[in-house]
């Protein structure tokens, strides 16, 4: 049986980010947190403080046999605007931003390629903003955050 992969992303609030990539066919789970930063186990009021450097971020779980690294790329480009720096939307601050975590080189260089496809199609008037990183430590949030919008639906 394959082996299933990860990738983690940051594209505004995860509430949204978790529940568009809970719905894709071949992602077997979806857990949201805060990485990219520099304390260990912050909080959500730290993380919104902007001062620990976290991006609220979802870790992906991924059948790559149902879903390849380049179609969840899609879903990422098409959830979020990209050209956003430190926010989407209403929601400023630069646990906000647009940020892909990559856990394998093969990642990276698909991400790289995805990032210039993308600023040079013509959906985008401004360039793209999205960091492209190596995946860190992954903090999971608080419990009530996690398939929030599901929640809310009960």
């Amino acid at each position: 049986m394959p082996k299933n992969e990860q990738v983690t992303f940051a594209a505004g609030c995860f509430w949204g980010v978790e529940a568009t990539f809970s719905n894709a066919k071949g992602v077997r789970e979806t857990l949201v947190g805060y990485t990219g930063g520099t304390l260990a186990f912050p909080s959500y009021e730290q993380v919104c403080s902007g001062r620990t450097g976290h991006a609220e971020a979802v870790l992906i779980t991924y059948a790559p046999e149902e879903i390849t690294f380049d179609q969840l790329l899609d879903v990422f480009w098409n959830c979020h605007n990209p050209t956003q720096r430190d926010a989407q939307g209403p929601d400023i601050g630069t646990q906000y931003r647009s940020e892909i975590f990559f856990h394998t080189r093969q990642q990276e260089e698909e991400a790289r390629a995805s990032l210039q496809k993308e600023q040079n199609s013509d959906r985008h008037r401004c360039d793209i903003a999205t960091r492209i990183t190596q995946a860190s430590e992954f903090f999971p949030a608080e419990e009530y955050h996690q398939n929030y919008f599901a929640k809310q639906r009960h």
